[in-house]
């Protein structure tokens, strides 16, 4: 059984990075619904879709912050065991999620670089050491 959340139901038109500069944001995406998500299909031992089609478009920093904040979180092999990323009309953003933004913030992770908050969030689960934790900024 999987999950499947569409990104067109946060928003239509996706907007950048980080909350301080735009609406919309990828940092308030993976705050307000891709971390509760993916948490959820985790401990159900389920796969979370992630459909990015049927909106206005991407700027890259909006996938970057939002899935690589799942990778910080969670673990480049966690992630890729429990999300599956689907696009019929953008397969090139999917395919750069997946060889760019994974490899990236899974080094980030490895070197304790810890992803910019821009705003107060509530709190956000994280992988640690095989237990789900909660932080908060």
């Amino acid at each position: 059984m999987e999950n499947i959340i569409y990104i067109k139901d946060f928003t239509e038109y996706p907007g950048l990075r980080h909350c301080s500069i735009s609406d919309d944001s990828g940092e308030e995406y993976y705050h307000s619904i891709l971390n509760q998500a993916f948490k959820n299909s985790y401990e159900k031992k389920q796969k979370l879709v992630i459909n990015i089609d049927f909106t206005a478009g991407y700027a890259p920093s909006f996938l970057d912050e939002a899935f690589g904040n799942l990778i910080y979180d969670f673990g480049i092999e966690t992630v890729q065991k429990f999300l599956e990323i689907v696009s019929e009309q953008e397969p090139d953003l999917k395919e750069m999620i997946i060889s760019e933004t994974f490899p990236q913030w899974e080094q980030r992770r490895n070197n304790n670089d810890e992803p910019k908050k821009t705003k107060n969030h509530q709190k956000w689960f994280r992988l640690e050491e095989g237990e789900i934790t909660t932080k908060s900024y």
